[in-house]
């Protein structure tokens, strides 16, 4: 995935070791930094168990997260 450097900040990316879907934040220690789409704490993937995330699966989870951001807008969530 991506080139020497990594994928660039701001692209997804997967872990390839659990499956969770991250935005790249940067890179530290050789280590590509992933956060969680809706925000939280960052954590640390080796560049070799970086795989490119399915477009539908990141799809998939920006309409989840929209989801329930507007739920807890309206007060349903």
């Amino acid at each position: 995935m991506g080139d020497e450097e990594g994928p660039a900040p701001g692209s997804y990316a997967l872990d390839l070791r659990d499956g969770r879907l991250g935005e790249v934040m940067g890179r530290v220690g050789g280590r590509v930094q992933l956060r969680p789409l809706g925000g939280g704490r960052e954590w640390d993937v080796p560049p070799e168990c970086l795989g490119e995330p399915d477009p539908a699966h990141v799809l998939r989870e920006r309409v989840r997260l929209l989801n329930r951001d507007a739920r807890r807008r309206v007060g349903l969530g």
